[in-house]
């Protein structure tokens, strides 16, 4: 262990880098008292906490304020419910006069008081009494769903008032009969923007351009905003602003993100727990930290003037250090322009130069490996030049060579072989109606099918989109190739099932029989789809030439 860790050590002290590293300590320890000096790093951590604690406060601040006025109207509702008196539901001048006495008291709802009838259809009364549709209906109003199945107070999707498209949010609670069964939800709207509300977001900002944002991660929408244009906008969708989607998850306190529109901001995130949203406190980082920019601003002055006094000493020493690596890159290139033969390089010392020698005579080796693996490459191509990327199946290319090939020895032999020319019926429309990656599945069923059918000797190609062609070599007699088409036509009788679907097809076949039908390629192929296409069209069989 002594003698690897003499050696290990031995090395070290050989290496550039650390020559280098020595080289440069006097340099950085000049850079060290600068550092020293000016206390950047820990400025700028102090001014960063300090800016985060006083966001997060600011926001826990405003968030407390829109929680308390907010619990403030729901339990103004819950009351008012309790004390309603039943008897007047049918009275409607009583039943203002109720709304309006309990609207004067506590003036919660700028929007005024409402009471609906429990199937949502028109209302009992309201104050301030407001002209309504005689068609009025609330019961697909998600804040009036929600009360009547909760008997507590809800709070609905903020939106813009049917009337006058002012941002408003309506909260509601349940009516009910002394049996428990609800007689009539009341409910209260409060515009956004109205005083004493959601003021303090609404006309403040923090800073010179932040401000603030309240968000309803249910609703996926910001309730309010300092800047007015955000009020009711959805919500960045996920992924745009990180920070934001972990405030969504539930996540809350402070950090650095980019917003939507590409600025970097520092935000505090403060929840509003009665109504479930959440406050975001928003400065831009530029702002906030201008203070750290100006600092940093003056570290890098000093340092880029330390840094030239660096690189002046660095270019003497570096030329001496780095002489054995210009020696062996001017060797290289000899070798590379032919001036010299390739061949390995000395090592002469282990260092890091003696490394990247090691590393180019083992790169010598290596060249004969990719050679070998070239060649593997060019017999893969040569494979995709004559067969279906999709299939799997010899090509258009390859078919007619193999055509050829069988003509030849059947005139030597005087055998005859047989050429079968096969069309899927209904491929068109299972393409068109499931898309073009089920009809590819369906292509490669297909070709499955007919593979297992044939013999080794016998060739089965695409060569269209839904056409295929078979070659019968052995025993290749009319009734032969007949069978082989029954064959055919039984494989893909069987349904296909793709994804849970069940596609069916059917197979339009020809024969062409080798020399009857033709004593060339071009004959064969010409026979055989015309008899495809008298099948297809339920035709008897072409005759022979």
């Amino acid at each position: 262990m002594l003698i690897a860790a003499t050696n290990g050590l031995s090395r070290q002290c050989r290496s550039i880098v650390v020559r280098l590293m020595l080289f440069g300590l006097a340099l950085v320890l000049v850079g060290a008292c600068a550092r020293v000096w000016v206390l950047s790093s820990f400025l700028e951590g102090k001014i960063d906490d300090l800016t985060s604690s006083q966001q997060q406060s600011t926001a826990s601040y405003v968030a407390h304020d829109i929680d308390e006025k907010i619990k403030a109207r729901l339990d103004l509702l819950r009351r008012a419910a309790g004390s309603l008196p039943l008897a007047i539901l049918d009275d409607p001048a009583a039943l203002r006069d109720w709304l309006k006495t309990h609207q004067e008291i506590a003036p919660l709802f700028s929007r005024g008081l409402m009471v609906v009838r429990p199937d949502g259809h028109g209302v009992f009364a309201d104050y301030p009494q407001r002209h309504r549709a005689p068609d009025f209906d609330v019961s697909d109003r998600d804040w009036f769903r929600s009360a009547l199945s909760s008997r507590e107070p809800v709070i609905g999707r903020p939106a813009r008032s049917s009337l006058d498209g002012e941002p408003m949010v309506v909260m509601a609670m349940t009516v009910t009969d002394d049996a428990g069964r609800p007689v009539a939800v009341l409910s209260g709207a409060t515009a956004l923007s109205s005083p004493g509300f959601l003021n303090l977001v609404q006309g403040n900002r923090i800073g010179r351009s932040g401000g603030f944002l309240l968000v309803s991660p249910r609703d996926k929408l910001f309730v309010s905003a300092s800047d007015h244009n955000m009020i009711l906008a959805a919500t960045p969708l996920e992924g745009v602003n990180p920070l934001h989607d972990r405030a969504m998850a539930g996540y809350r306190g402070s950090g650095i993100t980019v917003n939507a529109a590409g600025v970097e901001e520092l935000s505090a995130i403060a929840s509003v727990p009665t109504a479930d949203w959440f406050l975001v406190a928003r400065l831009p980082t530029s702002e906030a930290f201008e203070g750290v920019r100006d600092l940093q601003t003056f570290i890098i002055t000093n340092s880029l003037m330390i840094a030239a006094f660096a690189a002046t000493v660095l270019f003497f020493g570096m030329r001496r250090f780095f002489r054995p690596l210009t020696e062996a890159a001017r060797r290289m290139h000899q070798m590379a322009d032919g001036h010299v033969e390739l061949a390995p390089l000395p090592v002469r010392r282990m260092d890091e130069v003696g490394e990247l020698v090691h590393g180019f005579n083992y790169l010598l080796g290596k060249l004969r490996e990719q050679e070998a693996a070239l060649r593997a490459s060019e017999a893969r191509m040569a494979h995709m030049a004559h067969h279906d990327a999709l299939t799997g199946l010899p090509n258009r290319a390859m078919f007619h060579e193999r055509l050829r090939q069988a003509i030849d020895r059947a005139e030597r032999g005087n055998t005859p072989f047989a050429l079968l020319y096969i069309d899927l019926d209904g491929f068109k429309p299972i393409n068109d109606a499931h898309g073009h990656s089920r009809g590819d599945e369906v292509l490669r069923v297909v070709a499955r099918r007919l593979s297992d059918l044939l013999r080794k000797a016998d060739l089965i190609a695409r060569i269209g989109g839904d056409e295929f062609a078979i070659i019968l070599e052995v025993e290749a007699s009319r009734a032969g190739a007949e069978t082989v088409a029954e064959k055919c036509r039984a494989a893909l009788g069987e349904p296909i099932l793709i994804d849970g679907l069940r596609l069916t097809l059917a197979l339009s076949i020809g024969v062409a029989v080798f020399p009857q039908d033709g004593r060339d390629s071009q004959q064969l192929i010409v026979h055989a789809d015309q008899a495809m296409y008298a099948v297809k069209k339920g035709g008897a069989r072409v005759p022979a030439l």
